[in-house]
């Protein structure tokens, strides 16, 4: 999915001195953005208090909503840079195309992971013949220096392998749960697992402590160490957790976001992740004139216009804590 704000700011993000060295339980509250006529997400990163958790870099939230009578999804072909996007449905239907040529259906529980590498471009919407709901989340996960320039690509995986205890389901996304791993090309130390909880479980989640973790609430009623989390908010965890408590009222469902805490210091614009502002101008250039993103062949409008850069130069960020 893109960022779709026409206002869309520079921010710098990433480094270990942003990071929470201990655990913490940080409620974040997510801001509301409109994705096309019929689309409202909720953005959980980045967010004023938390840029990044690991090499996770932007969360969005959608749904669960009723597009029956509705379009559904329609982003229009964008370009990315220097990132993974990772579609996860838990309700519809999203029809991914890119310039790689690329046309694949992604539906609940699959994972769609796109690796932008230097340069790709793709849209998504809901097929024309959809399911009445549309529930999912929408997430960036920063590439590393030495993998930024990598070969774009596509993937697409519906078998996933799982973790189990009484009363939970973690299917593993991305990256590795309690020694079990996602078969989706990962560049950093991450984790991103779906957490299925049926109504009065109570289990302990095996963590890796060096690294940082949030959990997301999808559906449901749920306890974080403690902590009720609703649907659509986010909990920050910290570092230096060997097990996460967790504790459901209904039948809840929640995704565990994690990874060694990101060292470098990135700049992040619109749908694009560098390591500069001259990156971002040239991509931004690239994208509006030239023919590095290539192109979306096959979906039914125009590609999606870069917003204006801001006038003013990147400042240092302060310390979250």
């Amino acid at each position: 999915m893109s960022n779709l704000d026409r206002q869309a700011a520079l921010s710098v993000c990433g480094g270990r001195g942003f990071v929470v060295a201990e655990p913490v339980r940080e409620l974040l509250t997510p801001r509301r953005v409109q994705l096309g006529e019929s689309t409202e997400v909720r953005r959980l990163l980045p967010n004023l208090g938390r840029r990044m958790v690991g090499a996770w870099a932007f969360v969005d939230h959608y749904g669960p909503d009723d597009i029956a009578e509705e379009p559904g999804m329609q982003v229009p072909p964008h370009p990315h840079m220097g990132l993974q996007t990772v579609s996860w449905l838990h309700d519809g239907e999203v029809l991914h195309r890119d310039s790689l040529g690329s046309l694949q259906t992604v539906r609940p529980r699959e994972l769609g992971l796109m690796t932008s590498g230097r340069a790709i471009s793709h849209s998504e919407e809901s097929p024309k013949s959809h399911a009445r709901l549309l529930h999912g989340a929408q997430l960036w996960v920063a590439l590393p220096d030495a993998h930024r320039n990598v070969e774009a690509h596509f993937q697409h995986h519906t078998d996933l392998p799982t973790v189990t205890a009484p009363g939970l389901t973690a299917t593993v996304i991305l990256g590795a749960l309690d020694g079990t791993e996602s078969p989706g090309t990962a560049y950093t130390p991450i984790v991103g697992a779906d957490l299925a909880l049926t109504r009065g479980a109570e289990a302990r989640l095996p963590l890796d402590p060096d690294f940082e973790y949030a959990v997301l609430s999808m559906s449901g009623e749920a306890e974080v160490d403690g902590v009720p989390v609703l649907p659509g908010s986010m909990l920050y965890l910290g570092c230096g957790r060997t097990e996460l408590p967790l504790r459901a009222d209904s039948d809840a469902a929640l995704m565990l976001l994690g990874g060694e805490p990101f060292e470098e210091e990135i700049v992040m614009w619109w749908n694009f992740v560098g390591r500069t502002q001259d990156e971002i101008t040239q991509a931004r250039e690239e994208w509006m004139n030239g023919d590095r993103f290539g192109t979306v062949r096959g979906y039914d409008g125009a590609r999606l216009p870069a917003p204006a850069l801001p006038p003013v130069p990147l400042k240092p960020r302060g310390r979250v804590r």
